[in-house]
């Protein structure tokens, strides 16, 4: 909170923010008194200094700005230039100044004197000291002045409602003090007189009233006024309404209230959960320990439903009764109920009359907690929002047992007062069919088992989300189970909806915004469409545009109130319906405010791919991309360990991201997106979802200024079709690119191409038409000084020659490219050419040869983490080994590259591998035989 009624000060809860020297503290001082409202930056230095500006006082109050800024980061207060001033935002609450004047407005509406005597309490308290105290300057004296009229007039109706609660012998020597201060106030002196009189002093009383008439006439010539005269006749005759009515005596009825509402019907599953709060009411025995368990999850998991059955099963181990409050923490009828209420209500149910109750909460929830101690009761508090609504109503003897539910963490009742918390998740498989048969019946369910699961799966196995989808089910009894998840694949949340807010996912979900900051909804309805199945806190920065602390805070708020949930390393993510719902939000927010949103989130991703790139093949050509867009903040990646790495955890969203931009028509992202994911795609293997990458990156390719990128994305294209074996598209795709490559007379593009035809033409199986290809390669990369280029022509035409039986040539072409890979430190190279030598070594019976270089080429795959390459060298490895006799070796090289080919979906390759280990087998038997 901001105090400005004293010395300027920043609190959040009870630590103190420092927000720096005294004129610094001064410009956020004027700045609070004007909350969401733009204070010109004139305006502002008069405030301050009062005409006493110093020369370069628009700088410095910038500079204040900008410290501000940074010290208020973490506190969920904004300084912004708008127009030709700066507006602070906060909620009004936050500052003290506007909280004193909303908490006496709500004193003032109220018809209960008791409740409004509270608000001006908690008013009152607001205050320090002198208002705006460092400040010295016209505006800040006129203001001072005004401040101390409102405390005036405050304080003057407090004590009308003091009075009114029978606080007149607490009350005298206030007021008595005021009307030395005030002598000529007329209502002062009332509230003395009337205090005077019900404290059996009414000679006193009219004393006073006496005194304060002459003061008046000698003072001002004139005689008290109506309401003071009226005063003094009445206690002159005694009038008895003058005295209030004595509280009645406080009676207490033996009671064992039996609040809870009726069990849940068609209660499922929830076993780990029942059984966790079994064991915390067991664990009860420990010495001053109230057994509390805090239920947590959104809305519509279940929390409530839970709770009951847990309780109607225990009901007997509290034969002194059960109380059951619904604090309304997340409703849509109003404010969340206030604990006061509660605790009278808990009162009523023990059977206080409700005349003898004490006007404090205080001395309510004390009353309250003597009526329960030491009797074995349950207190079930449903639906809480905040631990405020809570610990009033918490028992003080550890007989007792509290169940609180709500959709917050309540962290402080966890730490404070060591409540077992149990976070509920949706229902398992087994569950959500469970619940599905015992409101549809077994029948129904077994006659359409598909339709179930998907069923199941599209309601994502969310409580609310199943029931809501049986209770559709049940009105229409003949209508078969595929029609309505057709229904709810085809229609979504819309299916869920309902005119009833109870009865309406949406609905229920909403409620949980009820008091998050706009920030915090922004933030919820942003995570909604970030790309990918869910967001780390790098990339969620990037996405809401804030700093990396106050993004933090945001995620951890929504995790709080369950609306997000922590996956493991660092990762957030919303269940499927939670993320339908605040899909839905994002048209509320302004579309330039979406589009930089997604802007910035595609940028992170595609920066930080880039980067990660450079480390996975630092020899390839870069491409220029454009500065990322402002508040992006790519995530750095040290070395090729962090790079992979990370693209590994990134790819779906990477993915996601690609799409996201085509979506959007930014064409060149999407292109730059498919070059930066294509090694990671050839290191894992993963050809379908590099034809995807390449596919999108065509599509865009017509909307692309610069036409040199078109022969890189088919080449590129073609390239994945040849990984698929979908050799005819490659060549057709590969050709084109070929003839744009030399129309626009790029002769390493050329190059690449021909490679890319060579591998082609080695999968057709004519190895001429391979070598011819890889020959046309090395001219154009010598031609063009390419050396990395001309060292991957050479293997592939020293690989290629090996399978036409030239193994002479074929050594010679791979001894110069693995001294060209060498010397350019291109591990990557050297290790697919000494995987060619061990195949050159392995045909040509030196056997030895071929395992030492298999080996080396295995080690460098295996460093570089390329599994794709590293099965495929595993496959030859073992072909000397069995050519040596050494069987035990190349089952389980081969065993080895079996099981990686089988994670890398490679049939085929996977089918050969265990046809060699057969033939293997095979071979072992006819050895045993012989």
């Amino acid at each position: 909170m901001v105090g400005v009624l004293g010395n300027l000060e920043v609190r959040v809860g009870d630590v103190p923010v420092p927000v720096g020297h005294a004129r610094q503290r001064s410009v956020l001082a004027v700045l609070s008194t004007e909350v969401d409202r733009v204070v010109g930056l004139d305006l502002l230095i008069d405030r301050i200094w009062g005409g006493r500006s110093p020369g370069r006082s628009r700088s410095v109050v910038r500079t204040y700005v900008s410290n501000l800024r940074r010290a208020l980061d973490s506190t969920g207060i904004t300084i912004t230039w708008q127009g030709n001033g700066y507006r602070l935002t906060t909620d009004l609450d936050a500052v003290d100044l506007h909280r004193f004047r909303s908490l006496l407005g709500s004193a003032r509406a109220s018809d209960d004197p008791r409740r409004a005597l509270e608000l001006a309490d908690e008013a009152l308290a607001l205050w320090r000291g002198e208002p705006l105290a460092e400040l010295d300057t016209p505006w800040a004296r006129t203001v001072r002045e005004q401040l101390h009229l409102e405390l005036t007039a405050a304080r003057v109706d407090r004590a009308d409602w003091a009075l009114e609660c029978g606080r007149h012998g607490d009350l005298l020597p206030e007021l008595t003090t005021r009307a030395a201060e005030q002598p000529l106030d007329e209502r002062t002196a009332g509230q003395v007189m009337l205090a005077l009189y019900r404290t059996g002093r009414q000679a006193n009383a009219l004393e006073h009233y006496q005194h304060t008439r002459r003061l008046l006439a000698e003072e001002l010539g004139v005689d008290p006024g109506p309401a003071l005269q009226r005063l003094h006749q009445r206690i002159l005759t005694a009038d008895p309404t003058l005295t209030p009515a004595a509280p009645p005596r406080r009676t207490v009825r033996t009671v064992a209230p039996r609040q809870l509402p009726a069990p849940p019907a068609l209660f499922v599953g929830r076993r780990d959960e029942l059984d966790r709060l079994d064991s915390a009411l067991d664990a009860s025995d420990t010495p001053s320990t109230v057994v509390i368990s805090a239920l947590a999850g959104a809305g519509g998991i279940g929390k409530t439903w839970l709770a009951l059955h847990w309780a109607h099963r225990n009901v007997d181990r509290f034969p002194d009764g059960q109380l059951f409050v619904d604090l309304r923490g997340f409703s849509p009828d109003g404010e969340p109920l206030d604990p006061g209420a509660a605790v009278r209500g808990f009162l009523d149910a023990l059977g206080v009359d409700p005349g003898g109750l004490p006007t404090d909460l205080d001395a309510q929830a004390a009353l309250y907690r003597s009526l329960v101690a030491d009797k074995r009761m349950l207190v079930v508090l449903d639906n809480a929002a905040t631990v405020d609504q809570v610990v009033p109503l918490l028992p003080g003897t550890p007989t007792c047992t509290v169940l609180v539910t709500g959709r917050t963490r309540l962290a402080s009742l966890v730490d404070r007062h060591g409540a077992a918390h149990v976070q509920l998740d949706v229902l398992t498989d087994a569950e959500a069919r469970q619940l599905l048969t015992r409101r549809l019946g077994a029948a129904r369910i077994d006659a359409e088992p598909e339709a179930v699961d998907e069923l199941v799966e599209l309601c994502g196995r969310y409580p609310l989300a199943l029931a809501i989808t049986a209770r559709h089910a049940s009105f229409r009894p003949q209508g078969p189970l595929a029609e309505f998840a057709a229904e709810l694949r085809d229609l979504g949340l819309d299916v869920l909806d309902n005119d009833d807010p109870a009865a309406s996912l949406p609905a229920v979900l909403s409620w949980s915004l009820h008091g998050l900051t706009t920030e915090l909804r922004e933030a919820f309805a942003l995570l909604a469409v970030a790309p990918g199945p869910d967001i780390d806190l790098p990339a969620a920065t990037s996405l809401t545009g804030l700093s990396a602390v106050r993004t933090r805070k945001a995620l951890h708020a929504l995790e709080d109130r369950s609306l997000l949930d922590r996956r493991p390393h660092g990762r957030h993510a919303m269940h499927d319906l939670v993320r339908a719902y605040a899909a839905t939000l994002v048209q509320d927010l302004p579309e330039p405010v979406r589009r930089a949103a997604l802007e910035r989130v595609v940028d992170f991703y595609l920066h930080t791919a880039h980067t990660a790139d450079r480390h996975l093949n630092p020899h390839r050509a870069p491409i220029r991309l454009d500065p990322p867009a402002t508040g992006t903040h790519p995530h750095p990646l040290p070395d090729y360990p962090a790079a992979l790495a990370w693209l590994g955890s990134h790819h779906p969203h990477l993915l996601a991201a690609q799409h996201t931009a085509a979506t959007h028509a930014r064409h060149q992202t999407v292109w730059h997106l498919a070059w930066s994911l294509n090694t990671f795609h050839q290191l894992r293997g993963l050809h379908h979802d590099d034809l995807e990458v390449w596919q999108a990156a065509a599509d865009a390719a017509a909307h692309l200024p610069d036409s040199t990128t078109h022969p890189h994305i088919l080449r590129l294209l073609g390239r994945a079709h040849s990984e698929l074996g979908q050799q005819e598209q490659a060549v057709t795709h590969l050709h084109h690119a070929l003839d744009l490559a030399a129309h626009q007379e790029n002769p390493a593009q050329q190059a690449f191409t021909h490679l890319a035809l060579a591998q082609v033409w080695e999968r057709r199986r004519d190895d001429r038409q391979a070598l011819d290809h890889a020959h046309h390669a090395l001219d154009l990369f010598r031609s063009c000084g390419q050396p990395v280029g001309e060292a991957i022509a050479l293997n592939t035409m020293g690989w290629t020659a090996a399978r036409m039986g030239d193994h002479d040539t074929a050594r010679d072409h791979c001894r110069a490219a693995l001294a060209l890979h060498r010397h350019h430190d291109d591990p990557g190279g050297e290790a697919h050419t000494l995987d060619s030598l061990g195949f050159i070594d392995h045909h040509t019976g030196r056997h030895h040869d071929a395992i030492a270089h298999y080996q080396q080429a295995l080690t460098l795959f295996r460093t570089l983490d390329n599994t794709t390459e590293a099965a495929d060298t595993l496959s030859h490895l073992g072909h000397p080994h069995a050519a040596l006799g050494n069987h035990e070796q190349a089952r389980a090289v081969w065993t080895e590259a079996l099981e990686l080919y089988r994670e890398q979906g490679r049939d085929t390759d996977a089918d050969q591998v265990r046809q060699q280990l057969d033939d293997l087998d095979k071979a072992a038997a006819g050895r045993d035989v012989t």
